[in-house]
């Protein structure tokens, strides 16, 4: 029984277990974003993109640093404020059990970027684009990832769920 018990233990400790939003599309995918605030707040002007797409220097910086935002300053009250910084903390880049964060963190080595559209792999993997394709009004910029990414809310953005509206 004693072995039964340490061989678990050391099954647990080096394969941690992973949720079903990590391991489906091959552990590509990140979560979906499920934390209220976050959505309310931040989803009501622009896509509420996954906290695994940045590091939480990153999410830290945007929330933070009045000039922070790139699409303005923030007007958070105490609360949310709060809820939002902890939610990003544990699902940020570094926390994530998805390969694409994996990709993302390689990429910035220590920088900060508060634009996931400026991370050099979200860059690389869209460098066939044209800059006029991201200007086309049913796109408007390269920030607005479910336009082109169907799947994008489900924390999927794999190549096979794109379609580049016209």
């Amino acid at each position: 029984m004693k072995l039964i018990f340490t061989c678990l233990l050391t099954v647990l400790i080096f394969f941690p277990m992973r949720t079903l939003a990590d391991d489906h599309n091959g552990e590509k995918a990140l979560p979906r974003v499920t934390n209220e605030a976050y959505k309310a707040n931040c989803g009501s002007c622009h896509f509420a993109y996954q906290p695994g797409l940045l590091p939480v220097r990153s999410w830290m910086k945007i929330i933070d640093t009045p000039s922070g935002h790139p699409g303005g300053d923030l007007s958070l009250d105490k609360k949310a404020k709060a809820e939002i910084i902890k939610y990003l903390d544990q699902n940020s880049a570094e926390k994530s059990h998805a390969k694409r964060s994996r990709k993302i963190l390689a990429s910035i080595g220590s920088d900060t970027p508060t634009k996931i559209s400026e991370i050099p792999y979200i860059r690389e993997k869209h460098h066939k684009i044209k800059q006029e394709v991201f200007l086309r009004k049913s796109i408007g910029s390269r920030g607005n990832c479910i336009a082109c990414h169907k799947t994008a809310e489900n924390g999927d953005y794999d190549d096979d769920n794109v379609t580049i509206p016209k």
